[in-house]
């Protein structure tokens, strides 16, 4: 046991990391009152963009947290991606789904990372509870019964130890905490070299380059053109046998690569960098006291740009289950379901972005003229259109009602609530809490609060069309009728839903709703 005397400081959580995942858990630990410290062994942001792409679950996040309308600056819709085939031709689109967009934001989107780095950094030191410690390196974690003993080496040098009832460990790749806690990685079995180029292009060279993201399927050299926000565009150019990834780094090399669209008298060359695409997952991404987020616990190839977004996903799962176990709301057993959740997900998505990879990689001219047309085949002759959203799985286990359920896992949709002068999101009314929304044509709230009232903290909330005037005079009224043709598709008439946003099941009558509402309590117990 640690002597009592060595212990500085005491917290509910401790967060090694502070990027984009470290920052959230923080941020969203502070805003619920938890005592916090952040460390990282870095002394500021990095000044150059490595993710580029969000989704709209996690702007519902940042919108939850208040962020939102500081990070729009430094965002863009993320204009459909077209494939084209060995041959130049164009294959297939991976577009986003159409308008009333199901979360109120526009699906898919690009985003500059510094400056919304710096947002999430800022909320997290808003709260007076987050303590941040800048160029402070976790060098030890002690586990004792009921806390984790962490020793943190500063700048200078000096080392001193801090207990905190739970660790995070949201420090990247090379994670020191899954390293000490003896947590190992599978090999999901992707392993590519490629080089990616950030460039500010100047203004008129802008109408010479694609005017859409792009897969270039080239056999010869596979290419992917992302459009970042304003002038910034990104390559991502697969390195070939033989080629070294340092030389190809250099500017001169980078030019000549970047040569079919752009001169460097056309732009500003931001970032070139050398990776290898890996597809890792954490086999455990918990040990006792220590969990594990962000590329801690996993890693993907970034053909459809979800790098980042899972490391958000990971840490909006896991802080409303600290949350409620720190304030005695549940107990421990409420984090057993964290991995069996996020990993599952991160297989299934990571496989479809493995078949992607596969097919934008393919090599050989045979194989890739085949892949052509089977793609052009699969569309009935013509380039089929996809979109991002359905490639994002559910939740498909962990803390969800059972097999079978209606809607158990999916992401729940936010309709725009018409109140007063101007229309304003579900989650306003709601909060990121856990809640029960009914279908206000069917349910009133007060039945729904009287069923509800077994869960500690639940909201409720029953929802009509505008212009129902038979229904609830309570209910409030959505603007496009977004979610009463969700509850209409799964013919249901609520829907309990987690803090996270995903659906933990939907009842098709009140008697199949009253034992969901059991099965939950006992589960959150």
């Amino acid at each position: 046991m640690t002597n009592e005397t060595d212990i500085s400081k005491r917290y509910d959580v401790l967060v090694v990391g502070f990027g984009p995942a470290g920052a959230v858990a923080a941020g969203m630990l502070g805003a619920r009152g938890h005592s916090t410290l952040v460390v990282d062994r870095l002394t500021g942001i990095y000044d150059k963009p490595r993710a580029i792409a969000i989704d709209h679950e996690i702007l519902r996040h940042f919108d939850n947290m208040g962020i939102a309308d500081q990070v729009l600056p430094y965002i863009a819709p993320f204009t459909a991606s077209q494939h084209f085939g060995a041959q130049g031709q164009l294959i297939r689109r991976i577009d986003m789904v159409p308008e009333p967009y199901p979360l109120g934001y526009t699906p898919s989107m690009v985003f500059t990372q510094p400056p919304v780095e710096a947002v999430m950094r800022q909320h997290a030191e808003s709260f007076d509870c987050v303590t941040v410690e800048l160029g402070t390196e976790m060098t030890d974690l002690d586990p004792q019964a009921q806390e984790i003993v962490a020793t943190l080496k500063d700048a200078p040098g000096e080392a001193r130890r801090v207990a905190a009832k739970y660790v995070i460990g949201c420090d990247g790749a090379w994670s020191q905490v899954r390293e000490q806690s003896g947590i190992k990685f599978e090999d999901l079995v992707f392993d590519e070299p490629w080089l990616v180029v950030d460039v500010q292009v100047h203004e008129d060279a802008l109408g010479k380059l694609p005017q859409t993201s792009a897969q270039f399927c080239d056999p010869a050299r596979p290419t992917s053109y992302i459009m970042g926000p304003k002038n910034h565009r990104r390559w991502e150019i697969m390195l070939l046998p033989g080629e070294n990834p340092r030389e190809m780094e250099k500017p001169e090399n980078v030019w000549q690569l970047l040569s079919p669209w752009l001169t460097p008298e056309e732009g500003d060359l931001w970032r070139a960098a050398a990776y290898r695409f890996h597809a890792l997952v954490a086999d455990d991404w918990r040990r006792g006291r220590v969990l594990i987020a962000g590329d801690a616990a996993h890693q993907q190839p970034p053909f459809i740009g979800q790098g980042m977004c899972q490391g958000l996903r990971d840490v909006s799962n896991l802080v409303w289950r600290l949350d409620r176990i720190l304030k005695g709301q549940s107990s421990e057993a409420l984090l057993d379901t964290y991995t069996v959740e996020r990993k599952r997900h991160v297989q299934t998505l990571t496989g479809k972005i493995k078949a992607i990879g596969q097919m934008i990689c393919e090599r050989d001219p045979e194989a890739a003229a085949a892949r052509d047309a089977k793609i052009l085949a699969d569309g009935g002759g013509k380039p089929l259109t996809i979109t991002r959203q359905e490639i994002v799985p559910p939740i498909e286990d962990g803390l969800i009602a059972t097999e079978g359920t209606p809607a158990r896992g999916l992401l729940f949709p936010q309709p725009a609530i018409v109140e007063g002068a101007s229309p304003r999101l579900l989650d306003k009314f709601t909060g990121p809490e856990w809640r029960l929304v009914l279908d206000g044509r069917r349910i009133g709230a007060g039945e729904g609060e009287a069923l509800a009232e077994a869960i500690d903290g639940i909201v409720v909330r029953a929802i009509v069309p505008q212009g129902d005037e038979a229904a609830d005079p309570t209910a409030l009224r959505e603007k496009d009728g977004v979610l009463s043709a969700w509850f209409d598709s799964y013919g249901v008439i609520a829907a309990l839903v987690r803090p996270d946003h995903y659906v933990f099941g939907a009842a098709q009558n009140v008697e199949t709703l009253r034992q969901q509402i059991a099965d939950l309590r006992a589960r959150l117990a």
